[in-house]
């Protein structure tokens, strides 16, 4: 890494974790410029604001960042999410390090992507149906469901617990406008005891540069456990099933550092849910006594002085 290294951090809201990130990166001597995405641009003549090699970056009109950190993409129309990604492609493409990728961002945004590459990869991940189809999507949801199976009706695109809907044989699938034309339909798995409030439970694993760094176990009041919808935090142990099988998640879905969500049956069979690449870890940190955001700072800046190096012996 450069004796001081200038480094963009992506984010819209310069939240609890954009702060800690900030603190960690300066630790060791980076300088940290704050972008939003909404004040970048690809400017491929250059103007009075100034503009590198197609791309026009607040604090960077004389020279590309040394690295970038992408901490939160706010939601947005699909043109802008589609232009912020292209920002992240683009620096790639100028050989600018990047954390994590937009090729990862896409695997973990689009959840039947991130459902069909862990399928792909043999990790065992519930089994889900996607499709713009109402009568296919009402065939799985009766065919499923006859014996007493439940199915989780998910946003396509979706964080934080927000939109999800348990379906049972009673249940009617909403109008496909409700849904933005996409129906994603995954087989519930029962963590809980027989329903019982506080029961409901998964893991959220951390994994930083192909290591599961912390974990916790979250508590839902009903079946859903994120921490936003109530569900609490407890510090769980990083046992070798748990941490060989977020790993091989993160690594799958090509993330850099990734938050995974594990979930056990009442059987004792775990499943990876879903992989998050801009994960949120404040409730994880309140139970892990390791600081997260230095761990995450200082595996993004080896990977910074790797590239140096390889590129001066190169």
């Amino acid at each position: 890494m450069k004796a001081h290294s200038r480094i963009a951090l992506f984010s819209d809201d310069p939240d609890w974790h954009a702060r800690r990130l900030t603190q960690a990166l300066q630790k060791r001597g980076a300088e940290v410029v704050w972008l939003s995405f909404a004040q970048c641009a690809i400017q491929t003549q250059n103007d009075t604001q100034g503009g590198i090699s197609g791309l026009h970056l607040p604090g960077f009109e004389d020279a590309l960042p040394d690295g970038a950190f992408v901490r939160l993409i706010d939601s947005g129309s699909l043109e802008q999410i589609t232009l912020r990604l292209g920002l992240l492609h683009g620096l790639r493409e100028m050989g600018v390090p990047v954390t994590n990728d937009a090729r990862a961002i896409e695997n973990t945004v689009d959840k039947s992507m991130t459902s069909f590459l862990l399928h792909k990869a043999g990790l065992p991940t519930p089994p889900t149906w996607v499709s713009e189809c109402p009568e296919k999507a009402q065939a799985v949801l009766e065919r499923e469901t006859k014996d007493g199976g439940k199915l989780v009706l998910k946003p396509l695109f979706g964080a934080q617990g927000k939109g999800l809907r348990l379906l049972d044989s009673a249940s009617h699938l909403p109008e496909p406008e409700e849904v933005d034309g996409v129906y994603y339909l995954q087989r519930f798995i029962d963590s809980g005891s027989n329903g019982a409030p506080g029961t409901c439970h998964d893991w959220r694993v951390l994994v930083v540069g192909g290591t599961a760094v912390a974990a916790m176990i979250r508590r839902g009041k009903g079946w859903i456990t994120n921490v936003l919808q109530g569900a609490t935090c407890e510090a769980a142990a990083l046992d070798d099933g748990l941490s060989q099988m977020a790993v091989k998640a993160a690594a799958t879905l090509g993330a850099d550092y990734a938050g995974v969500d594990i979930i056990r049956d009442r059987e004792g069979v775990h499943f990876v849910l879903e992989v998050n690449s801009v994960p949120a870890w404040k409730g994880l940190q309140g139970v892990c006594e390791s600081d997260l955001a230095q761990a995450i700072a200082d595996d993004f800046l080896s990977r910074l002085a790797e590239g140096d190096r390889q590129a001066a012996a190169g």
